[in-house]
């Protein structure tokens, strides 16, 4: 059945009816409430109200959030969630914003969240241009479609009276990208919201796809130093920068597996004053990613080691031409962690929380495919937690670009619709 095809369908239970979901296909799954006739009318609701979330989408995008600078958008979020007759709604002491839902009885509690943050520095554009149905603006789909897809789950249930089981908390958090090394949701686990959370579901990407592995990364500030000199004066001394260009050269020929998919990357250098002077440093940002922590733990091994060797290189290669000059000149490393994210590939497709996951979207018409990202679920993958991020639907590209688009298409809603399904299973509705 086609997503078009699906489109057209006026209600959550014309196309119950219409897909057949093999029994065999979700043994592993918890039962999709399709039944339930407050779940029906909240999912039928979500549909009728995608022009409202893709209207959320567009104005929380155009609230600035530079990382480490999320508090405008997490105070508006937070006012967004208590306008929706949510009463328990605060903000946590890294800027988390945590809205409760209790549960009615003693059932699972799920988290589903977007993050607040974005790439962009301070001082960015972050109007959101139209051209046709296409928006274009930085962060409008990463990750402002998943606090929208967010919103209009939070208030389907509300406007629909949706009874769940197991206490549902929507999150806003902070600290998803880059540096912010998953700060906020680390946070939640470490402090807000420890103990609490049975399934946590991270809404972070545009289609209809999710992610059960967490890639997990770790990345290096690596600075060599020296005194530095006049490039003619003070020549013969070991230079911060030609050890920089020592070290990635030896990275760009490290040997890595394809499977598990491993990588790495040197994405930012920095350094020097002028093209007369022998620097005093020479900066970059080293970046290495897998599935899993035995191959992440070899590819750092090696560029470790290639980092030292680097910095001997540069000050061999002057102390035997200049002896004691260079000597007192020599190079120092200092490697600065500025990011560490756990690997995780222990869940599967038949695991409860990626099966269930799976069964909502085949129910819904389409058929999910499983993956590997770094999100903020490879925290509670690290900690045992069932853990999957979830596409939001529509479709876009240029995510982390100034050119950024998404496009919700005819069936945009199906993303929180899929959302919701799937907090209704895990929390069990009543």
């Amino acid at each position: 059945m086609s997503l078009a095809h699906l489109a057209a369908r006026a209600t959550f239970a014309a196309f119950v009816a219409a897909v057949n979901v093999p029994a065999s296909l979700d043994a592993q799954a918890l039962p999709i409430p399709t039944d339930n006739p407050r779940l029906r009318a909240a999912l039928d609701m979500i549909k009728a109200q995608e022009a409202w979330t893709v209207s959320q989408q567009i104005s929380l995008c155009e609230i600035a959030a530079p990382p480490y600078k999320e508090a405008a958008r997490a105070a508006e979020y937070r006012r967004r969630l208590q306008a929706l007759g949510i009463t328990s709604v605060h903000v946590d002491s890294v800027g988390n914003v945590i809205a409760e839902r209790r549960g009615t009885g003693n059932g699972p509690t799920v988290l589903i969240e977007g993050h607040l943050d974005t790439v962009f520095p301070e001082g960015t554009d972050v109007r959101v241009k139209r051209n046709g149905t296409v928006l274009a603006g930085p962060g409008i789909g990463d990750d402002c479609r998943g606090l929208a897809v967010v919103l209009s789950v939070a208030r389907a249930f509300q406007r629909a009276n949706v009874q769940t089981a197991g206490t549902v908390y929507f999150v806003g958090d902070v600290g998803e990208e880059g540096q912010g090394n998953l700060r906020g949701t680390r946070y939640l686990f470490a402090n807000s919201l420890k103990g609490r959370i049975d399934y946590f579901i991270s809404v972070d990407g545009i289609g209809l796809d999710l992610k059960h592995h967490g890639v997990g990364s770790k990345r290096y500030r690596v600075t060599y130093k020296g005194p530095g000199g006049h490039s003619y004066g003070a020549f013969g001394i070991p230079n911060p920068i030609h050890a920089l260009g020592r070290a990635i050269a030896q990275i760009a020929d490290v040997q890595v597996p394809a499977s598990p998919k491993t990588t790495f990357n040197v994405g930012v250098i920095s350094g020097g004053t002028s093209v007369n002077s022998i620097p005093f440093s020479g900066v970059m940002d080293v970046d290495m990613r897998s599935e899993t922590a035995d191959a992440l733990d070899a590819v750092d091994k090696q560029v470790l080691k290639i980092l030292t060797s680097a910095l001997d290189a540069e000050n061999d290669r002057w102390t035997r031409q200049t002896g004691a000059r260079a000597e007192r000149a020599k190079l120092s490393l200092v490697i600065d962690t500025i990011g560490i994210r756990p690997a995780n590939s222990t869940q599967t497709d038949s695991s409860r929380i990626v099966a269930t996951a799976l069964a909502a979207g085949r129910v819904l018409g389409f058929s999910p495919k499983s993956g590997a990202s770094s999100t903020d679920a490879n925290v509670p993958m690290s900690l045992g937690v069932p853990a999957i991020t979830i596409d939001g639907g529509g479709v876009g590209a240029g995510a982390h670009s100034l050119g950024e688009t998404y496009e919700d298409g005819p069936t945009g809603w199906l993303g929180p619709q899929w959302a919701a399904l799937i907090v209704a299973a895990l929390a069990g509705v009543r």
